[in-house]
């Protein structure tokens, strides 16, 4: 009888409380680490937090904020002239959006947001890849981290 009720009550208690490894906290940051390891000093943040918009406030959202520092100059990769933070649920949903440059001359930091996720953030891929705003098109990563840090 001992047996089964601690069975039970063990039962309970791992559905009612989950695992630390399947929940994400919010809010929650990330450092953003270099795919090239020869970019030394190239490093970023993505911070993921729930805002509520507007007056009155709209639905609860999910707001994700990129920063990324040391960036080398897009076009030494070719025919690109930006960058745009891009996160993604593999095989489901990905949000992308461009990155402004700081007013300084050497190595701007590149920054941006998106306020309008609506989609549960597990196992999220966050990226800052290269852009070229005239085709739209993406280029490869340079800096990238999955939110499973944040657990």
């Amino acid at each position: 009888m001992k047996l089964l009720t601690l069975t039970i009550l063990t039962i309970f208690i791992v559905s009612t409380y989950p695992l630390q490894t399947y929940a994400d906290k919010m809010p929650c940051t990330i450092a953003l680490e270099p795919i090239d390891k020869n970019l030394k000093n190239a490093k970023g943040s993505a911070l993921v937090y729930n805002v509520q918009l507007g007056s009155p406030p709209s639905f609860p959202r999910t707001n994700i904020s990129i920063l990324g520092v040391h960036l080398p100059k897009p076009s030494s990769y070719g025919r690109y002239d930006g960058y745009e933070g891009v996160a993604s649920v593999p095989n489901e949903v990905s949000w992308r959006f461009r990155l402004y440059p700081t007013p300084e001359d050497e190595s701007p930091t590149w920054a941006g947001r998106f306020d309008l996720i609506t989609a549960d953030m597990k196992n999220v891929k966050v990226q800052i890849r290269l852009s070229n705003s005239k085709t739209e098109k993406l280029g490869p990563p340079v800096l990238q981290a999955r939110m499973a840090v944040c657990k």
